[in-house]
């Protein structure tokens, strides 16, 4: 989920930074586009109506459904802004705030709890998978024995993705198992050499997914559940139960589309078995937003572990680098964000926050079709960071 790639053939957990460099993230790839379509001055962008202004030109120009965002603004202050409709077929209004599946977002999630364990002593971020997990990787220069925990988080395994977006998107009512979708991966060739350099690959958060269940003797999403989002009081987040299929609170609906011309299909009711420890969290934008600022602020991870989770390394180009479970993408006015962003079948969410407590995020609800639209709803979360 890194590197540009063309619509059809971007990951369905995507990432969250900039088209370019954070496909898994969003992800995003992209280059960062000037903010001048959406904000045409920098008088212009500390008006109240800005950011309700860029995602009606989502809704209008780029053809989204809807569009919802949670800013916090540099006095501490929370604002909600929605536009498009939340049903195509009854033109019901968008839920404020309203629930989404986070996607590739999961993968912060995940990477924390891996953190956590770490700083208690249960897990090391140097260590091999084998440790861990005896025997689970072996494939065509696939090797468990020397990928560590630490190539995993940061997407430097050389693991394949064992996403089949396709296939998804004929049953997305089926249940995966984790084993079956390793399998998926393995039966590919290895991309690089453990270390060897960068590339995005949810395989890596289903790995990590499985070996913190192995340290924990817990279910995944319980440990997600009940280290981050019972502790930092997440109320409108969680982490599918098996079976799940529903988003369980107010929420859009979500659709897709194969081509710009193509009609929308809805997509809302989805088994996220298959995105797991790398996409099936539900969210909203502000929880979303709160749960970043926690982690920025050390509520979530001692401070050498957040040290670890902040260490990163190039992503794709264009200033954009990944960490464990984390990117920074540059502002043009300056400074960094922090976030991750995903995207999943039916929703793309991008954004994150700055270290003065600034936070963003944008939900769409489609997997834009065209890297166009997720240029301009990067530019619209850029400009507000700024503002």
């Amino acid at each position: 989920m890194h590197a540009r790639m063309s619509p059809k053939s971007r990951p369905a957990l995507s990432r969250g930074g900039r088209h370019k460099a954070l496909l898994a993230v969003t992800v995003l790839t992209g280059a960062v586009m000037t903010t001048g379509a959406l904000f045409p001055s920098a008088a212009s962008a500390a008006k109240p109506d800005t950011v309700q202004k860029s995602l009606n030109a989502l809704v209008t120009n780029d053809r989204v459904p809807a569009a919802l965002a949670n800013v916090v603004d540099r006095e501490g202050r929370t604002h909600n802004y929605t536009a498009g409709v939340g049903d195509l077929r009854t033109g019901t209004k968008v839920p404020k705030d309203g629930q989404v599946r986070a996607g590739s977002n999961t993968k912060a999630f995940t990477a924390v709890v891996a953190l956590q364990l770490v700083a208690e002593k249960k897990l090391a971020l140097d260590a091999p998978v084998d440790t861990y997990l005896p025997g689970l990787l072996r494939g065509d220069g696939i090797d468990g024995r020397h990928i560590t925990i630490r190539q995993l988080l940061q997407h430097t395994s050389g693991l394949p993705d064992y996403v089949n977006q396709r296939a998804i998107l004929e049953n997305p009512q089926r249940y995966y198992e984790p084993r079956e979708l390793l399998d998926n991966a393995l039966a590919q060739k290895a991309h690089f050499a453990p270390g060897g350099k960068w590339e995005y690959s949810n395989t890596n958060y289903l790995v990590a997914g499985l070996i913190i269940q192995k340290v924990t003797g817990r279910p995944l999403g319980e440990e997600i559940n009940r280290r981050i989002v019972d502790r930092i009081g997440l109320r409108h987040t969680y982490f599918p139960a098996p079976g799940d299929m529903a988003v369980n609170e107010p929420h859009p609906k979500g659709y897709h589309q194969d081509t710009t011309d193509s009609p929308w299909r809805e997509v809302t009711e989805l088994d996220p078995s298959w995105g797991w420890a790398a996409g099936a969290v539900v969210s909203t934008n502000s929880d979303l937003n709160r749960f970043y600022t926690a982690l920025l602020d050390g509520k979530l991870l001692p401070p050498a572990q957040l040290a670890q989770m902040r260490t990163t390394v190039p992503a794709g180009g264009l200033g954009v680098r990944y960490g464990l479970g984390l990117t920074s993408t540059p502002l043009p006015c300056g400074g960094v964000y922090w976030g991750h962003g995903g995207t999943i079948p039916g929703y793309a969410t991008l954004g994150g926050a700055t270290e003065d407590g600034r936070a963003v995020n944008i939900a769409l609800t489609a997997i834009p079709a065209d890297d166009a639209t997720m240029e301009h709803a990067q530019a619209a979360v850029e400009a507000t960071l700024c503002r």
